[in-house]
């Protein structure tokens, strides 16, 4: 999910575990590109209409396939979280191996691990998203999957604070007025389940801090690279983790039958395939077109929670769900009339660079 809490900064990262690790291929296509050769603006507009059309669905799958993800982790029950995790990780690093090899950019990962500038935040991301990946099946597993959605509804919130306290960065009106009713959420939430809700502050501030992070490195490595470093530094621990739970006799992989092995198995291309479908959305896309489609996901997730897994909601849980919703329509908007803002500024700079 992309985060669309600011017009800059920190806010301005593409947020989704797996999403933001795509977000250095979000180049626009231009209309050279696309046009041929001065044949009038109708030659041009149809491509840029067919573009932006599969960058929509492009997105609508990512954000589909992310959000249906608490079905696939329903389905590998009984397995742990930390099996899953394992095998996500192992089997992804073997995915990427693949594609790496088709695409022929061993080079390119190569030139990573040898620059401590790439490989040192991309080591500290994978320990972040680690984390999150860990929380988010957690929650799922155990019966939280409604709190596991509002971490990321929540999660725009948390780049905004992180925008103030590590960037030093100062917010508009109604981002505080956001930020502010966030805070009531939290408390109203806390009221409601009779504890911090924690699953959903670990996700949200995770994904806050692992985008943060991959906002540094992002300029100087690509999304198939990235996410292939990450699991290169997470793999040795994943694989150890996979042999002692063999050793011990509580593993899954091999126990419950050949469907069930094939289901761990294809976690690496699970989570491999919606970051492909990412990557190609961004690139034909305006982020903010990006920011709107990055709800997609949580409410998915949410509708899976209660329809599929009959979670219970409480009015108390409905009315700080509500809070967290009426915080995120004042970023939304808050976006776009930035976004609009821009738009209009480039416009007249371009009119008076023209004459």
């Amino acid at each position: 999910m992309r985060n669309i809490a600011s017009g800059d900064g920190v806010a301005d990262n593409v947020s989704t575990p797996e999403q933001i690790i795509s977000s250095s291929s979000s180049n626009q296509p231009t209309t050279a590109a696309v046009g041929g050769g001065g044949k009038g603006t109708g030659s041009i507009d149809k491509p840029v209409r067919s573009e932006s059309t599969a960058g929509v669905l492009f997105g609508i799958g990512a954000y589909g396939l992310w959000g249906l993800l608490p079905l696939y982790f329903f389905v590998l029950m009984p397995a742990s979280a930390i099996e899953i995790v394992a095998n996500r990780i192992v089997w992804s690093l073997l995915f990427c191996a693949l594609l790496i090899t088709i695409t022929r950019a061993w080079k390119t990962f190569w030139a990573a691990v040898k620059d401590r500038s790439v490989f040192g935040p991309l080591a500290l991301a994978a320990g972040l998203i680690a984390i999150n990946w860990l929380t988010y099946t957690f929650g799922v597993t155990t019966g939280h999957a409604v709190e596991t959605s509002l971490g990321y509804f929540i999660n725009p919130l948390v780049s905004v604070l992180l925008g103030v306290f590590v960037l030093k960065e100062k917010l508009r009106p109604l981002q505080w007025a956001a930020v502010g009713i966030g805070f009531v959420a939290v408390g109203v939430l806390t009221f409601s389940y009779g504890q911090l809700p924690w699953i959903a502050l670990i996700l949200a501030f995770s994904f806050g801090l692992y985008g943060f992070v991959k906002k540094r490195v992002g300029p100087k490595v690509d999304a198939l690279t990235s996410l292939s470093v990450e699991t290169v530094v997470l793999a040795p621990l994943a694989a150890i983790t996979m042999v002692v739970l063999g050793v011990t006799g509580v593993e899954t992989l091999t126990t419950l039958g050949a469907g069930h092995f094939w289901l761990l198995v294809a976690s690496g291309v699970i989570t491999a395939v919606p970051l492909l479908f990412f990557g190609a959305s961004a690139r034909r896309l305006p982020m903010t077109t990006i920011g709107l489609l990055q709800y997609f996901a949580p409410v998915l997730q949410f509708i899976v929670a209660l329809t599929v897994f009959n979670e219970t909601m409480t009015m108390a849980r409905w009315i700080g769900f509500c809070v967290v919703w009426l915080a995120l329509v004042l970023l939304t908007i808050d976006m776009l009339r930035t976004t609009r803002k821009n738009s209009v500024l480039k416009k007249k700079a371009r009119l008076a660079a023209a004459q």
